[in-house]
């Protein structure tokens, strides 16, 4: 019983994350002059302040000794920090240079990321349906290289970062708060003396723009914050694979933005390659859903045996 009510706690969380996430093109447009990387740095600084006043609210420190001690863990979190400032960096640049449409195929191919990962490093077996997900996803991918006239780096950087992320999030098992908390505080130096160096050289949109601007890329810590700590709770919550379903929500709110708010462009061949993509993503849908009523209905039965469905291959 408490499993299945964090489970259903983690779902909440993911749901919470994924539709911020959805959002939060409308955000980073707003914040222009400033540039990818100010805007970058202005999210790892102001992200720090803002869990900072959440740790004082709940009074929880006791983490910060512990982790500190395990050496394996304070470089899984650096490497989360580096992986996501990666992520951050490329999907902010990406928003404010036109490629709305094409970041949000980033976060459509995540799913199938992270079920790779999940067999290559997790050691998961995949389900006949969920290789031919995989399949599909990979002609996709050929299509929409012929589309664009390239490979699409940005949804590629996008979708293997993300999923690295998570990945390492599962391996950490820490708290969403705490783990985002260790994340700024590797990431604060470094854009603190970036925001420093860039006023210095009287090239800082956050004093030369005015109050109403400087006030949005403060506002960089609660867009950041809220969702990745969101994230966090789910990732220790649910299976890899759950969140790849979840994550269904943001790339559907991100390509609607790119399409019908943005206007970008969306040839023939484009369509049919995010077509073949979200025909995989409903073969891995149906086949969780299949999954999991298969699942209900042997632990009716055999309780004892009731994991055993999930893993075998259809």
């Amino acid at each position: 019983m408490k499993a299945e009510n964090e489970q259903r706690t983690g779902l909440l969380y993911g749901f919470g994350a994924y539709g911020m996430w959805g959002l939060v093109p409308l955000f980073w447009p707003l914040l222009m002059p400033a540039g990818a990387v100010e805007i970058l740095a202005h999210r790892m600084t102001w992200s720090l302040a803002v869990v900072g006043l959440a740790l004082l609210a709940v009074r929880r420190w006791g983490w910060i000794r512990e982790l500190l001690r395990q050496p394996r863990k304070l470089g899984l979190t650096a490497l989360a920090a580096s992986v996501i400032s990666v992520n951050w960096g490329l999907y902010i640049w990406s928003v404010n240079n036109g490629h709305v449409v094409e970041s949000s195929l980033g976060y459509f191919i995540n799913p199938l990321v992270s079920i790779a990962m999940g067999v290559l490093v997790l050691g998961e077996r995949l389900r006949r349906v969920q290789w031919v997900a995989v399949g599909i996803s990979f002609v996709a991918v050929l299509v929409l290289a012929v589309g664009y006239g390239r490979p699409p780096w940005i949804s590629l950087a996008l979708a293997c970062s993300f999923a690295t992320y998570g990945l390492i999030k599962k391996k950490l098992n820490m708290g969403g708060l705490e783990s985002l908390a260790a994340e700024t505080a590797m990431l604060f130096l470094p854009a603190l003396g970036y925001l420093l160096w860039l006023g210095s050289q009287g090239r800082s949109s956050f004093t030369s723009q005015g109050v109403g601007h400087a006030l949005l890329l403060a506002a960089t810590g609660l867009v950041t914050a809220i969702p990745l700590v969101l994230f966090g709770a789910a990732a220790i919550r649910v299976p890899l694979s759950t969140l790849g379903l979840l994550q269904y929500m943001a790339p559907v709110f991100q390509f609607g933005l790119g399409v019908l708010y943005f206007h970008e462009a969306m040839p023939p061949e484009r369509w049919a390659g995010f077509s073949l993509v979200w025909a995989a993503l409903a073969l891995l849908t149906w086949d969780a859903l299949r999954t999991a009523r298969r699942s209900r209905a042997a632990l009716g039965v055999t309780p004892a045996a009731a994991p055993a469905p999930a893993r075998e291959p259809a």
